[in-house]
């Protein structure tokens, strides 16, 4: 699932969600929002990819590339919810997830008889994250309400294989290093929908590093990479209580 699929539902479900929400309604839950704090968990589908600059093609090790492009791929996320309400349209949101991730490095080398020689670099990631942000939402209609929500993550890599022997003189059985921690801002945008017995929400959230992850253990795939961050795209199932 790339980023405008992800886009291209998200907008799907705010539509839906301004459409419904106009209908007249019985109010579900009607003392939900005057609560000290409510908790929940998270269902996700993940597309995660990196942020990468390269080198300038004249710059030692890089000038033998022709091409180095990163894929993204789906993986999933499991994690509570925590919030704690400061008004009827503010809250402070803790939401600790377990994410299943994978990307891909793709690089096309010359060799020296002017030909040339792919590799790819499958990474994969076993991430706790634990994202704190304020959430603001909208003054709800019947029993809809939509919000946006910003703030930051702490995330820690548990496949992180940084350390270990990767000295093979086989290209193929290079394994490329991403460091174990890392630090995200993050932006998301959702819908809320308060059923007979629970709240029900939508929520679409985009990630973005601030830290270069990339361990440099090996020139021949780390000395063209100038910088190379995370990135990634979350569509969630909420389900709070």
């Amino acid at each position: 699932m790339n980023k405008k699929a992800f886009l291209i539902l998200a907008l799907s479900v705010i539509l839906f969600g301004n459409v419904f929400g106009q209908r007249e309604h019985s109010k579900n839950l009607p003392k939900f929002d005057h609560r000290f704090m409510h908790f929940g968990f998270l269902l996700g589908i993940n597309s995660a990819n990196f942020v990468l600059e390269r080198l300038p093609e004249t710059s030692p090790g890089a000038d033998s590339l022709y091409n180095l492009e990163a894929k993204p791929a789906t993986g999933f996320n499991l994690g509570i919810i925590s919030s704690l309400h400061l008004s009827e349209a503010f809250s402070i949101r803790f939401t600790p997830n377990l994410a299943f991730s994978s990307r891909t490095l793709n690089y096309n080398f010359k060799t020296y008889d002017d030909d040339s020689k792919s590799y790819s670099k499958i990474i994969e990631s076993t991430l706790i994250n634990f994202p704190l942000g304020i959430k603001y939402k909208s003054v709800r209609v019947n029993n809809f309400s939509a919000y946006i929500l910003v703030g930051g993550a702490y995330s820690m890599d548990l496949a992180s294989n940084v350390g270990n022997d990767n000295n093979s003189n086989n290209p193929s059985d290079v394994v490329i290093a991403i460091k174990k921690h890392d630090f995200l801002g993050e932006i998301a945008f959702g819908t809320d929908f308060y059923l007979e017995y629970f709240k029900f929400g939508i929520e679409l959230k985009m990630s973005y590093g601030f830290k270069d992850i990339l361990d440099r253990d090996n020139e021949q795939f780390t000395s063209p990479i100038d910088q190379l961050k995370s990135k990634m795209f979350l569509l969630s199932l909420t389900f709070e209580g």
